[in-house]
């Protein structure tokens, strides 16, 4: 047959479409198929991370998250509460996004608040701009078979009840929790499994803020003699609201009225309100065994599910996208070898057990006054019940601060024993959560430094190696080197002290997906040369040519 140079992704939820956009912005040809029509009834992201935004400045797509619904006026507080017109025990406040400023450690800031309903549209637009992406909705995967050198999958448009058979070079399952990529290939799912049953609801009222006294905040945490029992999250800053009925892990499926009425106790009156919808589901701790293998891999949900305490499943999402997305357009251009892709599981399951287990470390410190419950003198008014609740929200405020302070887990992962990264015998950095070092040791997310107004060093990646040569020397047979392979690297010099300072070394190589591949103060002769080319393109692996 043919040789196919196409890429068959399944699912388009916001890892799909991500996966497909950058394989749109890189010229490879794919196609996205989605059993659903697209449309969101309950979004189940809502928040991007600083390395999402990252990845959107690098996709020039900023303006459009900045643009896609969500009042970027609305303030960004998390407030716990007993009820919305009951006592207010504490909150940590925050810029609304408008306000927010960039990082010191990236171009980007802390992050940016747009739900899954604002979000999906986004990526759908980005994708669709690319005259190699295809996106078909409405139509179901029924199976696939590998045959070595491609994938022949059944698909079905659910509109015309026609199958077809699709041929891809590789397929890959953005399928979700229940993936049926993930199960076709037998992978199995590792972890603790149910942490809590939850029931969700999207609901409309005219003015929330108006039916109470507190001030406005994107996330109530309601707490009452029971412990920590439901949250209301601000879907789109105006009218739109999620209100969460935390259960344990005891299925639960409560009824409209059930939902309506914990609606009401939560707000702490009767007010006019209009349900849109209901979600049973259930939260979840759990990682795949691999990634995948051969010509099938998965990503997203399909390889991780996480408590949203932290907001990290999306983001790991589209971090999964950019690492697997240079690797397949390598492997599709020739110059990949056999470690390249299979690097993709080895480098990316180690962040999803870290980010997994950190959310719901999250989830424990936000149901902690179920198991210690509160004392009954914070729920009584006088100067005794406000220093009781003075002293119970400031200390529940401080546990939670971990949960809205996470740039290192957004920017401080590492690939750290990667078959295509060259160690440099440094020391592991402490792997921190709420602070941020930059480094460029390898294995580490390239540092951001402003090189001129407007320009970051974050710029200069993506789409293919950049080689940073600082001190006004260069390193020309690490260029004919990957000449010789076919692997796209570029050169640039770099006459910036600060810059020079944080990347430490007078050659540092990045990746396409914008992390240190290798990095050293000498510049390779001819035969190193060829090692580092062999090893970062998966020809050889680091720990094979060690």
């Amino acid at each position: 047959m043919a040789e196919t140079k196409h890429i068959l992704i399944v699912g388009a939820g916001p890892v799909g479409l991500a996966l497909a956009g950058e394989l749109g912005w890189r010229g490879i040809t794919c196609t996205v198929v989605e059993k659903s029509d697209g449309s969101i009834a309950q979004p189940k992201m809502d928040w991007l991370g600083t390395r999402t935004l990252e990845f959107c400045r690098r996709w020039d797509i900023v303006p459009w998250v900045h643009a896609a619904g969500y009042n970027r006026a609305y303030p960004q507080d998390c407030a716990y509460v007993s009820s919305l017109n009951g006592f207010e025990f504490g909150r940590e406040v925050l810029p609304s996004a408008e306000k927010e400023e960039a990082l010191p450690q990236s171009p980007a800031p802390r992050g940016e608040r747009c739900p899954q309903n604002f979000f999906d549209p986004v990526l759908r637009r980005f994708a669709s701009q690319f005259p190699s992406v295809k996106l078909r909705y409405q139509t179901e995967l029924l199976g696939f078979e590998e045959h070595g050198d491609h994938i022949t999958a059944r698909v079905k448009d659910l509109r015309s009840n026609k199958e077809e058979t699709i041929e891809a070079a590789y397929l890959i399952g953005c399928d979700g929790g229940g993936s049926s990529v993930r199960d076709a290939i037998g992978i199995k799912m590792e972890g603790p499994g149910t942490l809590t049953y939850t029931t969700n609801a999207i609901f409309r009222t005219e003015d929330l803020d108006a039916l109470h006294d507190k001030s406005p905040a994107y996330r109530y945490i309601f707490i009452g003699p029971e412990g920590t029992w439901s949250t209301v999250v601000a879907i789109n800053g105006r009218d739109e609201w999620r209100f969460s009925l935390v259960g344990d892990a005891t299925r639960q499926m409560p009824s409209e009225e059930e939902m309506r009425a914990a609606i009401i106790k939560a707000v702490g009156r009767e007010f006019k309100f209009e349900i849109l919808s209901m979600l049973p589901w259930a939260r979840r701790q759990l990682v795949a065994e691999n990634y995948g293998r051969g010509r099938i891999y998965i990503a997203g949900d399909a390889a991780h599910l996480t408590s949203p305490t932290g907001g990290f499943g999306m983001n790991m999402g589209l971090q999964d996208a950019v690492d697997l997305g240079w690797k397949l357009e390598a492997a599709l251009q020739g110059w990949a070898g056999p470690e390249l892709l299979h690097s993709y599981g080895l480098e990316r399951r180690p962040v999803a057990i870290r980010n997994v287990n950190e959310a719901t470390d999250n989830l424990k410190r936000m149901l902690a006054p179920r198991l210690a419950k509160p004392g009954p003198e914070i729920f009584e008014p006088g100067a005794k019940g406000d220093a009781a609740r003075k002293a119970f929200g400031d200390q529940y405020n401080e546990m939670m601060k971990r949960e809205w302070y996470t740039v290192g887990i957004h920017l401080g992962f590492i690939y750290e024993g990667s078959p295509v990264i060259i160690p440099d015998g440094t020391p592991l950095p402490p792997d921190e959560v709420s602070t941020y070092t930059p480094t460029a040791r390898p294995g580490s997310r390239a540092p951001h430094i402003w090189l001129a107004e407007g320009k970051s060093t974050l710029d200069l990646f993506g789409r293919g190696f950049v080689l940073l040569c600082f001190g006004g020397v260069n390193a020309d047979e690490l260029s004919k080197a990957a000449e010789r392979h076919y692997v796209p690297m570029r050169l640039v010099m770099i006459d910036n002290s600060e810059a020079r300072k944080l990347y430490e070394r007078r050659f540092v190589l990045v990746r396409p997906d914008g992390h240190v591949a290798w990095r050293s103060d000498q510049a390779p002769d001819a035969r190193e040369a060829e090692r580092i080319v062999a090893i970062v393109r998966g020809a050889n692996s680091a720990q094979q040519a060690a």
